[in-house]
């Protein structure tokens, strides 16, 4: 990971992230892209996972409040957005 990865992970700044994969020995080298990316630790892996699972969960919980959505439109009465005529009627005025 990059330190900027590792600094959002961790919730502190780059140079705090840096300091850390220094202190912990992590292994670090300058990818192609000019980029410095350290291998996690044992402890560092695990809080990334856990951030992944929570990312997850977050996301699972968007798509069922939309199906939820879905579903409880799709239950109301069509007749009203029946007499709705379509945007891109010409013959719409939205002036009446």
């Amino acid at each position: 990971m990059t330190y900027q990865e590792i600094a959002d992970m961790l919730g502190c700044d780059v140079e705090t992230a840096r300091t850390t994969t220094i202190k912990r020995a992590l292994d670090r080298k300058k990818s192609r892209d000019g980029m410095t990316r350290a291998k996690l630790d044992l402890d560092l892996t695990a809080r990334f996972v856990s951030t992944i699972r929570d990312t997850d969960l977050t996301l699972d919980q968007a798509v069922q409040e939309l199906r939820s959505l879905h579903q409880m439109m799709s239950r109301n009465d069509l007749t009203d957005i029946d007499r709705v005529p379509p945007l891109d009627n010409p013959g719409f005025s939205a002036a009446g």
